[in-house]
């Protein structure tokens, strides 16, 4: 039997894990004048007429927005940054921007490493913007589909198919808008890649070429096509471009003013780059999934580029609303808790909320202490967000790891520094 999961402070104090755990070297130490602390400078500021977040939105060119450096390293989350250290001198990722939440407030902030290695080397930077890869799915895509379910003009248990009628072909007919959330559809995870097909009206018509791997119901598998499907009845129900609707309904009332889908050149400079195309472009400002990449830069399972400081202000309004605060969310207080706990098929041992990943084996940004209620999602680019909803606590990590050859990975990185922040929050607080 696993242990349980601590999370509080009390918890973790009684059972002397933070000691344990120190000695048995699962967190290494080392004096803390002999690491770097997280990057800070001056306030990176710049100016201009503001036209609203969104589609191609360049807040360099068209906005007002400063961007504050990071604050000195609370005592407490040293090892915290020593993982992050280690991380970048083993190669697992070029750089990171990392923040860590609790209660209401951002308790620490990192910027580490290089933002690209190639072909000129640059600091990473606190506001670089990341490609946010499968995290488009619960930041965007899911909410969009509960938006429209708070409507009244989607069900949960009704079948895709009634929202478009071609998804019904080769056996689809049964899966409906909670399977492909919850990714029990039992379809395969992504489009074929084998061609060099184009377009989005391709794409369309190899989403209903396709047929169930499983039965719908049966087994969780991991799958892009839900959420390109997803973002296809977003459309159709709307009218409106995916991009564009999450523009004047998700991240405008959040005030997301530094998330967009195909960043203008004006972005490029702030962008970190991922790896080389397969005809050897370094992709920076373009989506490094390539099958949103083929269908035009949006998808509902990947496409937005976003920075810490607009995925921070995410956490917390979702954390807020989530227990009934004040938020400029955009969803009601009980729809949030639906798509935050388990909503998978009954007697099912892999845990999904709608979009959310709660207990499965790609949970390991949890680490080892935070509860068992708490929730979060990665993009493959290197990007995670963990939340705890009792602490309205967070774990931002946002890393381009694929860059530049794609061979890196910070799967333990995610794991590691969860723990070791669940290790700091149980802490007592310095002063």
């Amino acid at each position: 039997m696993s242990p349980p999961f601590l999370w509080t402070r009390r918890g973790l104090v009684r059972s002397g894990l933070v000691q344990s755990l120190l000695v048995s070297g699962v967190l290494a130490t080392r004096p803390r004048a002999a690491m770097a602390g997280p990057t800070s400078g001056p306030p990176v500021t710049s100016a201009g007429a503001d036209v609203g977040p969104g589609v191609g939105a360049d807040p360099l060119a068209t906005a007002q927005h400063t961007v504050p450096a990071p604050p000195v390293g609370d005592e407490r989350f040293t090892q915290v940054e020593e993982i992050f250290h280690n991380a970048i001198a083993t190669g697992k990722t070029p750089g990171a921007v990392a923040a860590i939440g609790h209660e209401g407030r951002v308790l620490w902030k990192g910027v580490f490493g290089q933002r690209a290695l190639t072909p000129t080397p640059e600091p990473m930077t606190w506001d670089t913007l990341f490609d946010m890869a499968s995290l488009t799915k619960v930041l965007i895509t899911a909410p969009a589909i509960m938006q429209l379910f708070e409507r009244g003009l989607v069900g949960l248990d009704t079948p895709a198919a009634r929202y478009l009628p071609w998804f019904a072909a080769n056996g689809k007919q049964d899966i409906t808008i909670r399977l492909l959330l919850t990714h029990y559809s039992g379809l395969a995870p992504d489009l074929p890649l084998d061609t060099r097909w184009q377009g989005r009206a391709r794409a369309i018509q190899l989403v209903t070429e396709t047929r169930p791997v499983n039965l719908p119901g049966e087994r969780f598998v991991y799958s892009d096509i839900n959420f390109i499907t997803l973002g296809l009845i977003v459309e159709k129900l709307t009218g409106q471009p995916l991009a564009q609707y999450a523009s004047r309904h998700i991240l405008a009332p959040l005030g997301l003013k530094q998330s967009v889908f195909n960043p203008q050149a004006g972005l490029i400079a702030r962008i970190a780059p991922t790896q080389y195309d397969e005809n050897g472009h370094l992709l920076r400002g373009v989506v490094h999934d390539p099958t949103a990449r083929r269908m035009g830069g949006v998808a509902g399972h990947a496409g937005l580029f976003s920075c810490a400081d607009d995925m921070i202000r995410y956490a917390q309004a979702l954390l807020d609303k989530r227990v009934g605060l004040p938020s400029p969310f955009p969803l009601r207080t009980d729809t949030v808790v639906l798509m935050s706990t388990p909503q998978q098929p009954a007697g099912k041992p892999d845990l999904r909320g709608l979009g959310w990943d709660i207990a499965t084996h790609y949970s390991t940004p949890r680490g080892a202490y935070f509860p068992p209620t708490s929730f979060g999602h990665t993009g493959f680019t290197g990007t995670s967000l963990w939340l705890v909803p009792e602490t309205r606590g967070f774990v931002l990590i946002l890393t381009n790891r694929v860059h530049p050859d794609g061979k890196a990975s910070v799967v333990k990185l995610r794991q590691d520094v969860a723990t070791a922040a669940a290790l700091a929050l149980a802490a007592p607080t310095p002063g």
